[in-house]
């Protein structure tokens, strides 16, 4: 339970933060909620053997959590650029997330003969719009 509550919060606090301003009061509120649930998402997916053992889901949970420690990493130290490199792991944390949505509505839904299939397709599909949305707001920051 606590795994589906983290992800409901964390899928809709991350497109929200993407699709508004950044630096301002709200997204530093949304940016901790989010970070909060994908804390809780990650360490509880962590937990979830549903294949008997450990397997490549538990592999993108880490990276997952690699994405978001970077992120703030570069939000509390201020190094040089932080904001950009923040930005990046941040943003890319969020196309991570719905990509990992992809394969949970895969397991649920699709019959194993086409599941690989379809989550590669559906992966490489919302890897390129983010990309293309990264990229596009990433011109009307102001980077330093």
């Amino acid at each position: 339970m606590k795994y589906l509550v983290c992800s409901i919060i964390a899928l809709i606090f991350g497109a929200i933060i993407v699709l508004n301003p950044k630096g301002t009061k709200k997204h530093k509120f949304l940016g901790y909620t989010y970070v909060s649930a994908m804390f809780g998402l990650n360490l509880s997916g962590l937990g979830i053997y549903n294949w008997g053992s450990i397997n490549l889901f538990h592999l993108f949970a880490l990276i997952s959590l690699s994405t978001i420690i970077l992120g703030l990493y570069y939000v509390i130290t201020r190094h040089k650029n932080w904001f950009i490199y923040h930005y990046y792991w941040m943003s890319w944390s969020v196309i991570g997330l719905y990509s990992a949505l992809w394969a949970e509505i895969g397991t649920r839904f699709f019959i194993e003969r086409y599941f690989w299939w379809i989550i590669i397709i559906l992966v490489i599909l919302t890897t390129f719009i983010g990309s293309y949305i990264i990229n596009k707001e990433a011109k009307k920051l102001k980077f330093k």
